[in-house]
């Protein structure tokens, strides 16, 4: 199995931006696509990006795209999440999944349930 841990949330104004970065240790990360998901409070936990092992195919949520990059350096078994022009509504903990890809490559899961490997989470709290 692999351990997905997440770093770099932190508390910055509207409009700012962050970078999430994710280390998975374990099993090859090569084996892995990955996700990105955010829980705000009070709120379901929601898909924001998913991307491929080779890291060619990615997947967004519509509430993120054209302001959110999801990127993975195979090399270092990291994968980063680079997010622009933030807003309050994406005030969430930040959590990295792995999963198998089992439908093979072209497949980037949107579901909770589909993955398999969770990190603890990362806060990012964005002011107005």
């Amino acid at each position: 199995q692999v351990q997905p841990v997440e770093s770099g949330g932190g508390l910055v104004q509207a409009g700012g931006s962050l970078r999430l970065s994710c280390a998975a240790s374990g099993r090859p990360f090569t084996n892995y696509n990955m996700g990105w998901f955010r829980q705000a409070p009070g709120k379901e936990r929601e898909f924001v990006a998913a991307i491929s092992l080779s890291g060619q195919r990615t997947s967004y949520a519509d509430s993120v795209k054209e302001r959110f990059t999801i990127s993975r350096d195979n090399a270092q078994s990291t994968v980063s999440l680079r997010m622009n022009n933030l807003k309050p509504d994406d005030t969430a903990v930040y959590y990295c999944a792995a999963r198998l890809p089992l439908e093979g490559p072209y497949y980037l899961a949107p579901g909770i349930a589909e993955y398999d490997f969770w990190g603890p989470g990362t806060q990012v709290t964005v002011s107005s």
